[in-house]
């Protein structure tokens, strides 16, 4: 490498925003960012990820970010559940598939008896194309012909480090996220692999924090870069977000990732009576260890819940939330169901507050006892760290220090999987996080009717 890294370009893509930013590798600021929606494409032939406006958004991202303020590598952070399946000459066989999608009952009902136990994955069976496992089913039964095409399957990150550098990887954090795939004890391929037929297909599992190879020479062109740029082989966003955590606090820690899922991780746990039915599961963080995990659609109920509402400024949501504990204005899981503790239940409100104030601080405590039921479930020890959206929001947080009487800190980093991504690269900046110092008083009878009516 002819000059040390300062700077990382970071390729985020989320399920619903796709982002390019410029990671300072002393200090972890952003020095520099653009955005996009990840569109959703209707078909055919399914629900699909638009992956040429998305390569189009990175390479003009970069280019543009080449000249200011520039960067020395970069690394790449995705959504989990997605897959992309090559070609032999390296172009997809069929569209990146929505996980979102819901396959027919015919298939559902097929690949139930196909996938393995949860003893064996630790993967919970999901809905829809949660589990990567049953989107290779369906495709592979519905589309044969573009299926036998296949040479090569590569979990997401590693799809878009090999179009910048034409070299094909999986890695283990995207295998390990509730695909059906992925032993996370053995560090090894589940039996899925061949019952679908697809071992062969596999590409080689690399590190996360190998250097997968350099920007090809069109794409260092495309890029308007001096010389080529080494690009890292990539990391699942969630897992992203634990990392710096894992390298400040240490073992035990729980770190809780915000965005459009919550995804809450006890790091130094024990996967002992973990419940596939209440959405927990084993993840693997970068350096390949187990690490059980719960988790909810968070960030997609508190959107659906406060989309009606009007400004509410932090200070009067604060005001309002001894009103609603006193009058138990509650909403009780779960708003977006099928996923999350609490699957089978239909959420609403219980005495819904009348004004805005209070539905977004009701809102706030639930989202606070959701997550508090997410950390019990799978053990939860040591510090929490709150990342994401959440990390910003009072009421949240001051409740979950209520609820588990521990040290809760607030990451400053508006996009923890960002830095988390250019972490692969060396760089060890410290993660701004602050002490949460707030508490709520009254809480625990409110939580306990909360509980009790979520059943």
């Amino acid at each position: 490498m002819s000059q040390p890294i300062q700077t990382v370009a970071v390729i985020d893509i989320g399920k619903t925003h796709a982002k390019l930013i410029i990671v300072d590798g002393e200090s972890g600021q952003e020095l520099a960012s653009c955005k996009i929606a990840n569109r959703i494409v209707s078909g055919p032939p399914y629900p699909h990820y638009d992956t040429d406006a998305l390569w189009r958004f990175i390479l003009g991202g970069l280019a543009g970010l080449h000249k200011a303020p520039g960067y020395q590598a970069i690394s790449i952070t995705t959504h989990g559940a997605s897959a992309a399946l090559l070609n032999a000459s390296g172009d997809l066989a069929l569209p990146v598939l929505d996980y979102e999608f819901a396959f027919p009952d015919k298939i559902v009902q097929a690949y139930e008896t196909i996938r393995p136990d949860f003893a064996e994955t630790f993967s919970p069976r999901l809905t829809g194309g949660l589990n990567l496992g049953a989107q290779l089913h369906y495709q592979r039964t519905c589309f044969p012909e573009e299926f036998a095409s296949v040479a090569t399957m590569l979990t997401y990150p590693q799809y878009w480090a090999h179009r910048l550098t034409g070299i094909a990887a999986n890695e283990a954090t995207s295998l390990g996220c509730h695909t059906d795939l992925w032993r996370p004890f053995e560090r090894s391929y589940s039996s899925l692999v061949a019952r679908l037929g697809i071992a062969d297909l596999m590409a080689p599992i690399r590190s996360a924090f190998d250097v997968l190879g350099e920007t090809t020479p069109a794409v260092t062109e495309q890029l308007g870069l001096p010389a080529p740029v080494p690009v890292y082989c990539g990391i699942h966003d969630s897992n992203a977000s634990l990392l710096p955590h894992l390298v400040g606090f240490g073992i035990p820690c729980t770190v809780v990732s915000t965005g459009t899922w919550v995804v809450c991780f006890a790091a130094g746990g024990q996967a002992v009576d973990l419940d596939e039915k209440r959405d927990t599961l084993v993840n693997v963080d970068a350096f390949g260890k187990p690490v059980p995990s719960a988790r909810y659609m968070g960030g997609r109920e508190w959107e659906l819940v406060n989309k009606t509402l009007g400004p509410v400024t932090p200070e009067s949501e604060w005001a309002s939330v001894n009103d609603v504990i006193a009058q138990g204005q509650m909403l009780l899981p779960s708003v977006v169901s099928g996923t999350g503790p609490f699957p089978g239940t239909t959420g609403g409100w219980r005495n819904e507050p009348q004004t805005d104030e209070g539905r977004r601080a009701a809102a706030s405590l639930y989202q606070a006892l959701m997550t508090m039921t997410c950390l019990d479930l799978i053990g939860s020890r040591g510090p929490i760290v709150v990342e994401g959206p959440f990390a910003a929001n009072r009421v949240f947080c001051a409740a979950l220090a209520t609820f588990s009487a521990r040290k809760v800190y607030a990451s400053a980093s508006h996009t923890g999987t960002s830095l988390g991504a250019s972490f692969l690269t060396g760089t060890k900046s410290n993660v701004p996080v602050e002490r949460v110092s707030d508490t709520i008083a009254n809480l625990a009878a409110y939580a306990e009717t909360w509980q009790k009516m979520a059943g």
